[in-house]
């Protein structure tokens, strides 16, 4: 789009201020007194008579569909206009204030065909005019059979002076009234007069819409202020139809306040605003604050939120909510969220807001030292997510800001959030969703990842049910999530014939069903079932063996195993036995042994919801593996159990009672979902990706975890789509041929990290102190990567933050089209810092299966937004968004290291601080506050040996206590 500015000044150009959050008000002036129509600032409005495109319809056939467009600059507060249609809805602010500069022309501008006059003379053609007070704006051209503004007995002007010398005449101070009144016409009114032949009398119809015969105002959607009613009784006669507009001045909302609710289509990301640092200094940085996401309080339902860190009571009292509001605080404990105890994983802190739960979510075993979770591990519970409901609409916000002040108040953070609206009836099918079936499976990943951290949390596992109540449809992003564990991952699905059925009948073809996904389980109790129970001549393990062998295997080499619901248990009335036969259709008692039972843990959820008919379960297993932990007496993986749609499926929202929340939780819950590296990949291998048009591939973070290396590199690389040097743009169907390997790391490193330098953070407002707990990279990290160039300065963008720490976790890997033109490709923001314990640590697996696993410490969350590559119908890239439309939060392109250069490490943060004070005093400093989130990633090295799964002591307590109550004369196939 040419609007007098090329897009290489785009790095090199500053805006003068940063936005303030103000608004419009739109009055009709056809009587002393109006109601108002608010529209906010820094958003496009476009009027015209097209009701897909426009904000304000008017309906008549002189306007054109789309007739002009109206912007308030936030950071100038300055009202423009443009005729025509220039900027769609979805435009970034940054794009939108560059082309509404006054006197730029914008070639690419469509004019309406009538025009748009202002004071009598029309606006050129793609030239932005500024409007002042008392500016008088027609939006048709000057025909005396459409305009009574030169005809009628009053000037429009005159409206507005009867209407403030009433107001001054009916004020108890009428001296101050007028000053202030002065005062605000310096820069906040403007009269805009819809010059229209106005018919019969105009009716509010259903949509909260203004009729008349030839004017249509549409404020249904647009319409900000919660009072603001369309066109009075008193003005729908009148035969001059004008608005006055008022700016309100800039306030930091509060959630009293009826201020302007902040929006976003989830399209782009955000940056917090900042506060000034010391008395006598200011700043007007863009962006938004935590009370402006949370605004309106008084609508909010329920709010859930997981951070690292929190300040709880300054949470409470900056968004002012109120203390019946339930509120969940998902946060990190490094003694808790280890404990083994339920009990001592949550907390209610305040007795003033008893609606307020702290939930502290478990590390698993498998990732403790010693697979003994007393020696605990290196994990971090590092997400930032903040949901809140409300009856119409559910917000999701992803940030990089913990719920602290600092965060939000004076560290550089990103925000990205959308508003979702709520469904007719709730969607249970939107949580096993997988992102080939819809262009987003948001929904699946919200409802997968918040199911997590409740896991065991009882009075908590309502939250999945609420999500199913939203439409995720229409997200913008792809969720990208990290749990703590060692992951497989199953690529392919085994038709189930047997399955665990409502009324326990063994034999059930679920053909009928559709699959939903997979579940990871183990099968316990095999030790006494074939080692402490007598068998002298190991007959039973003959048996066994003779079965298996005598099992069908499908083409992956895997077994079907019948699950049985075993009814006859008191220990457990959730129990459930796990059976081989060797032919399921013949099934008979002596020619089936039981191998063990499911897990209490997988059988209290998988029951209920199957007893209901809500859910069918299938198991696999592989048959070697069987043997082999039959004859060592450890325990064997179910590899897959499948879950299916139960008969009563789509009765769910219908049968759905509070008791069955819990088991539908943890089901979600353990569904098994790309993490990490893996769920990278899955979302952008969808696109194939020139690498010859590539032009950056870079990554912002706070922290480089100790043990990157080759390996995660190239692992990081390969998963963001980058293709082998050998193989640059293949026409290979298959995405994983040519993958980017540790031979072409090592050859051109693929990847830029950005981390400040200890210049750049002694440069600081306060020098080093504000970045002392932000930042993390150690000194032999930085030894061991110095050679490689990947390195460059991370400098805060835009200007007004230069001084400001940085907490942001930012990737992003540009392509430039052919022409030159256009740029694509994707944009990562949120929790992840560039760190093998965030994204994940592949092991080779020795196991039966092959399988890969993914060994990840920490709870992440982030997103990826996407500019696709071109497509053949729209080579130009004249119908898409441009890559260079999102403004990173640093300069780009970053400087890079020059000799003599060092990052911010922690050795030379603390060197520096020894230069300018006593390191007694540093040491001394409250760093309570903020607790350096990437500590705990040290570098640590597994083998896949270290996570063979083990039956742990409390398993095998409950299988022999189940094994002891089993009468082997009563075990038979129901």
């Amino acid at each position: 789009m040419d609007c007098g500015e090329r897009n290489s000044d785009r790095g090199r150009k500053r805006e003068s201020h940063p936005s303030s959050f103000g608004f419009v008000h739109l009055r009709p002036l056809g009587e002393p007194a109006g109601d108002l129509i608010c529209l906010r600032s820094d958003r496009v409005y476009t009027v015209g008579r097209g009701r897909r495109h426009c904000d304000l319809v008017l309906l008549h056939r002189c306007i054109s569909n789309r007739h002009c467009q109206i912007f308030l600059d936030g950071s100038d507060r300055k009202l423009r206009l443009i005729d025509g249609f220039l900027f769609p809805r979805r435009s970034h602010i940054r794009e939108i204030r560059r082309g509404f500069q006054v006197g730029r022309q914008c070639a690419n501008a469509r004019v309406s065909l009538n025009g748009v006059f202002v004071n009598g003379h029309r606006v050129r053609r793609g030239v932005v005019a500024e409007l002042f007070f008392f500016s008088e704006v027609k939006i048709v051209r000057e025909n005396r059979s459409l305009s009574t503004l030169e005809h009628g007995p009053v000037a429009p002007r005159s409206f507005i002076l009867l209407s403030q010398m009433r107001s001054i005449l009916a004020s108890s101070d009428p001296v101050s009234y007028l000053r202030n009144f002065l005062d605000l016409q310096q820069e906040k009114h403007v009269t805009f007069s819809l010059a229209l032949e106005i018919g019969s009398p105009a009716s509010p119809d259903s949509e909260g819409c203004c009729k008349t015969d030839d004017l249509r105002i549409n404020v249904a959607q647009k319409v900000v202020s919660s009072n603001a009613n369309v066109l009075s009784d008193e003005h729908r006669n009148s035969s001059v139809d004008a608005v006055e507009i008022m700016e309100v001045d800039n306030c930091e909302l509060h959630p009293d306040d009826d201020g302007v609710v902040s929006y976003s289509d989830g399209s782009t990301f955000f940056l917090n605003r900042l506060k000034p640092i010391g008395r006598g200094t200011s700043v007007r940085c863009d962006g938004v604050t935590l009370p402006e996401l949370f605004h309106p309080v008084k609508t909010l339902l329920r709010v859930f939120i997981a951070t690292f860190t929190c300040d709880v009571s300054w949470f409470l009292s900056c968004c002012r909510l109120p203390n019946h509001l339930p509120i969940t605080i998902a946060c990190h404990d490094s003694v808790r969220c280890w404990s083994a105890c339920h009990d001592s994983r949550t907390s209610a802190p305040y007795i003033n807001y008893p609606n307020l739960l702290l939930v502290y979510p478990p590390f698993p075993d498998v990732i403790a030292f010693g697979k003994d979770r007393k020696k605990k591990g290196v994990a971090c519970h590092h997400p930032k997510l903040i949901v809140l409901q409300r009856d119409e609409s559910l917000r999701v916000i992803v940030t990089s800001a913990n719920l602290v002040p600092k965060q939000w108040d004076y560290v550089t953070n990103t925000v990205w959030w959308q508003d979702f609206p709520r469904r007719t009836t709730p969607d249970y099918s939107a949580f096993f969703r997988s992102i080939e079936d819809l262009k987003s499976d948001f929904a699946a990943q919200l409802a997968g990842f918040v199911a997590s951290l409740i896991v065991d949390v009882p009075s908590q596992a309502h939250w999945v049910n609420e999500l199913a109540k939203y439409n995720f449809g229409q997200a913008a992003c792809h969720l990208v999530a990290s749990l703590p564990g060692v992951h497989t991952q199953s690529s392919y699905y085994l038709e189930a014939n047997y399955c665990l059925s409502v009324k326990q009948i063994m034999q059930c073809k679920t053909s009928c069903g559709h699959f939903l996904g997979s579940v990871q389980a183990t099968v316990v109790g095999l030790s006494h079932r074939f080692h402490a129970s007598p068998d002298p001549n190991g007959g039973q393990l003959k048996v066994l063996a003779s079965l298996l062998g005598k099992c069908q295997e499908n083409t992956s080499g895997m077994v079907e195993v019948l699950l049985k619901r075993a009814t006859n248990i008191p220990a457990d009335a959730n129990a459930v036995s796990v059976v081989v036969a060797a032919d399921l259709d013949k099934f008979s008692e002596g020619d089936s042994v039981q191998l063990g039972f499911l897990p209490r843990d997988v059988a209290k959820w998988l029951s209920p919801l199957s007893d209901i008919g809500f859910f069918s379960f299938s198991a696999f297993i592989y048959a070697k593996e069987a043997l082999a932990a039959a004859f060592g007496g450890s325990s064997t993986r179910v590899q897959l159990c499948h879950v299916i749609q139960g008969p009563t499926f789509s009765e769910i929202p219908r049968l759905i009672c509070p008791e069955h929340y819990v088991p539908l939780c943890s089901l979600v819950a353990s569904v098994q979902r790309c993490l990490g590296l893996w769920r990278l990949r899955e979302v952008l291998w969808r696109y194939k990706w020139p690498e010859s048009l590539e032009v950056d591939f870079v990554y912002g973070s706070s922290s480089i975890g100790t043990s990157v290396n080759l390996q995660f590199f190239s692992a990081f690389s390969a998963a963001a789509g980058k293709k082998s040097c050998q193989y640059p743009d293949s026409n290979e169907s298959d995405p994983a041929w040519g993958c980017w390997t540790s031979a072409d790391e090592l050859n051109r490193p693929s990847i830029k990290i950005l981390f400040p330098t200890i210049e750049t953070v002694k440069n600081g407002r306060h020098g080093i102190w504000d970045s002392r707990h932000l930042l993390s990279l150690s000194e032999r990290t930085w030894q061991r990567l110095t050679t490689t160039g990947i390195f460059h300065d991370a400098i805060p963008y835009p200007c007004e933050r230069l001084g400001y720490p940085m907490h942001v976790k930012v990737a992003r890997r540009c392509f430039q089209s052919g022409n030159g033109m256009f740029s694509f490709g994707w944009i990562y923001i949120g929790s992840h810092n560039f760190s093998p314990a965030a994204w994940g640590n592949t092991l080779l697996s020795s196991s039966e299966s092959k399988a890969p696993k993914l060994h990840i410490c920490n709870y992440e969350l982030g997103i990826i937004l996407i500019v696709p590559p071109p497509v053949l119908s729209d080579p130009d890239g004249r119908n898409r968004f441009n890559l260079d439309d999102f403004v990173l939060p640093f300069v780009m392109p970053a400087p890079e290291y020059q000799d003599g250069d060092r990052p911010a490490t922690a050795q030379a943060m603390r060197e520096a601080c020894v230069e300018v004070t006593s390191s007694k005093v540093f040491l001394s400093e409250d760093a309570t506050e903020e607790l350096n989130e990437d500590i705990l990633d040290e570098e640590v090295n597994f083998e896949e040996s270290d996570f063979n799964i083990q039956e742990s002591e409390e398993e095998k307590i409950y299988a022999e206590m189940l094994w002891g109550q089993v009468d082997s004369a009563e075990i038979s196939v129901k």
